[in-house]
């Protein structure tokens, strides 16, 4: 029997807000849950999305969280297709894009983020594509299958995770594939240019062009259709479709016109404590648009990546809850490419570290990278070598100093390195 009167209610129908839901019920709470989504679809997971979804080796219907009858089951009131559209933070009241109000006595954001946008001429011709929906991955699906039939053209602009998995899925259909990136190897800013070559050096063997250094310009057409793509260096490519693959940015529109204290810097993000608690007490945030103040790495940190979004709901629930949450899990995301499978735990930006040391063969893609700073792990990166990325992350919180000729002997064993150290 639901207790009508406290009501918590989530803004966001993602991964986040649908395990911050099940948390609720699972620690006792027996008020009104309320899930506000602004997409039609029940929750659904976006790994799949740029991997085994697009790749048609993956079902629709596993991407969903819950199967649709457990929310009723678990007396989760689902809005969906329903946008709030504005916070009063004073009233504790959200308003939904058709003007219904609820009250909440807790509210959790969980609005994640939404692709940045190619601002460049000829985005509104048909064949450009973003990928951050359901929808978006099922129409990308049908465009990778067409373009493999006809050997067709497709430009992905940015050579991040998601332009990447995109890039593995087109060749995997046959279509032909460049990527443009202004950096000068693939997820430069995540993994620097030791480890970022590997991939440009996986994807090349694939048959993937890369044009480095260059940014697109302009998308030109003929009766509203792509044709080719131009970049600031002068080059012209061919494409019957292109991909913008150039991050997200994270949705704080709804917590910024309340007045909620949002992040300074490029990352931006709605300012959360490491109890995910924003500036209003009664609020809170999790997923792509928390930034949060983390314990164990020092700094404010907003984190795109599933095992947040996993993760992140359900210690705001907690914390709703007046339960002692310290929100300090190592960041932690994976990525399928080919037959190339990896892990990464941690955080070391390109400046952070001073030395990247590998254990195993990186010649065979089958080895694991660690990036150190004045002898302590940062971050660490198992390649197609599984069952390490809890050592991984147990080295990564400790903070001891390790010996480099240890690290890269595989015959030492990681948990030895931070117990010993």
């Amino acid at each position: 029997m639901v207790d009508a009167h406290r009501t918590f209610v989530i803004v966001g129908g993602g991964l986040t807000g649908a395990k911050a839901a099940e948390a609720l019920r699972a620690e006792g709470f027996t008020g009104r849950v309320i899930l506000i989504g602004d997409e039609r679809e029940h929750p659904y997971e976006r790994p799949p999305l740029s991997k085994g979804f697009l790749t048609g080796s993956a079902e629709r219907g596993s991407v969903f969280v819950h199967e649709p009858a457990w929310y009723a089951a678990a007396d989760i009131e689902l809005h969906l297709g329903q946008p709030a559209v504005q916070l009063d933070l004073e009233s504790r009241a959200v308003r939904m894009g058709d003007g219904t109000r609820v009250h909440y006595d807790k509210l959790l954001l969980a609005t994640g983020a939404e692709p940045r946008r190619l601002e460049i001429p000829g985005t509104d011709l048909a064949g450009v594509h973003h990928l951050r929906r359901l929808a978006h991955a099922e129409r990308l699906r049908g465009v990778l299958t067409a373009l493999g039939q006809e050997n067709g053209h497709l430009v992905i602009a940015g050579a991040g995770w998601i332009g990447l998995e995109v890039a593995a899925a087109a060749r995997t259909y046959g279509a032909e594939v460049t990527v443009i990136e202004a950096e000068p190897t693939p997820l430069h800013t995540v993994l620097g240019p030791e480890l970022g070559a590997l991939f440009a050096d996986l994807h090349r063997e694939k048959g993937v062009r890369f044009h480095f250094g260059a940014r697109l310009t302009r998308i030109a057409g003929a009766d509203g259709m792509v044709q080719t793509v131009h970049t600031d260096d002068g080059d012209e490519h061919p494409a019957h479709d292109v991909v913008a693959a150039i991050g997200a940015a994270p949705r704080t529109a709804l917590a910024e016109a309340a007045g909620l204290e949002t992040a300074p810097g490029p990352g931006g993000g709605i300012a959360v404590d490491a109890s995910l608690r924003t500036s209003d007490p009664d609020v809170f945030v999790a997923g792509d648009a928390a930034a949060v103040q983390h314990p164990l790495l020092g700094r404010r940190l907003r984190v795109e990546h599933w095992a947040n979004a996993l993760n992140g709901g359900p210690a705001a629930a907690r914390a709703m809850l007046g339960k002692d949450v310290s929100y300090d899990r190592v960041p932690y995301f994976f990525s399928d490419q080919y037959e190339l499978g990896m892990e990464y735990s941690g955080y070391a930006p390109p400046g952070s570290y001073d030395q990247v040391v590998c254990r195993g063969d990186v010649g065979k893609r089958e080895f694991v990278a660690f990036w150190l700073s004045g002898g302590r792990v940062l971050a660490g990166m198992n390649v197609n070598v599984w069952d390490v990325a809890g050592a991984v992350q147990d080295l990564v919180r400790s903070g001891v100093v390790v010996d480099p000729e240890a690290l890269a002997d595989p015959g030492v064993p990681l948990e030895s390195l931070g117990a010993t150290a």
